[in-house]
């Protein structure tokens, strides 16, 4: 036996519609206000950043000449030619690439080390020292919110240029970025190992060690690659302040309107970041894969 739906009166079904009706009319003007709101602010914002539709309209053609630009002039008759005199400092930019693969790498090693360590303080289920959880959060998050260019003008007046200035600033960035993200995997660490190694006569490092890194390692180790590809694109910033690699040799010809070199060392630095993304990636995916295992 079936239920009978009553049937509305033509009252009750206008009374319906109206409030339906009233209720879209509602969103609308929401949604338009939202809309109006939205557009008032960007107006602000561009009259308070001085931004000009007229400029802006009148560089659109510059910008796609200065691209037009760096495409290298190559012939097929005169093919290995043209691409030798295109990548005329390939030993010279090689050279340069690899210190900055090399000042990333070292940077992401220090960074790694130290923001691991730091993330065991930080993790306020590990330590139950609620004042040096607080300091050690804000030292974290005084690392990561202070660019690495900075860092490395900083340390380029203290050390001068090089190198040095690179991975010191490379590596200060990475201990905050990467004990932020740390130590949010240690709070999520089960406690009962760490319980185990305290009853056993261990002190707090001993169960950090023993209880809490078996757990987190995989992760850890994957968080540093993915930190170590984003190192390698700010390692290449770093050389346009004087702190090594590829980066100063990149700002010299852009300074100096190389066009092909700049799309040169462009594409060396594009394709290594490609690669490293790629190694990197198939190396997460075998930990991730072998911690589900």
């Amino acid at each position: 036996m079936t239920a009978r739906i009553p049937a509305l009166t033509p009252e009750r079904a206008t009374a319906i519609r109206d409030a339906y009706a009233e209720v879209q009319r509602a969103k609308r003007l929401r949604t338009l206000g939202g809309l109006g709101i939205l557009i008032a602010l960007c107006l602000v914002a561009a009259g308070m950043a001085e931004v000009s539709p007229t400029r802006f309209a009148e560089g659109i053609p510059r910008f796609f000449d200065y691209f037009s630009n760096l495409v290298p002039k190559l012939s097929l008759a005169t093919f290995w030619a043209d691409l030798g005199e295109w990548y005329w400092g390939l030993k010279r930019w090689t050279r340069l690439l690899i210190d900055t693969i090399l000042i990333a790498y070292t940077g992401t090693i220090i960074g790694a080390l130290v923001g691991g360590y730091l993330s065991f303080v930080a993790a306020g289920s590990l330590n139950r020292v609620k004042w040096l959880v607080f300091v050690t959060r804000r030292l974290l998050e005084f690392c990561r919110t202070v660019p690495e260019i900075v860092f490395a003008l900083i340390f380029i007046v203290a050390f001068g240029l090089g190198p040095l200035p690179g991975v010191m600033a490379i590596a200060l960035h990475t201990i905050g970025a990467l004990g932020k993200l740390f130590s949010e995997v240690n709070e999520n660490a089960s406690l009962k190992p760490v319980e185990g190694v305290i009853a056993t006569g261990g002190g707090w490092h001993a169960a950090m060690i023993f209880g809490v890194l078996p757990q987190v390692l995989p992760n850890f180790v994957s968080y540093a690659l993915l930190r170590f590809e984003v190192n390698i694109r700010g390692a290449a910033v770093m050389g346009f302040v004087g702190a090594g690699g590829i980066g100063q040799e990149l700002v010299t010809a852009i300074r100096q309107f190389y066009y092909s070199d700049i799309s040169a060392i462009l594409l060396m630095i594009i394709a290594t970041v490609m690669v490293v993304d790629i190694l990197t990636e198939k190396l997460r995916h075998a930990i991730i894969g072998r911690e589900g295992h």
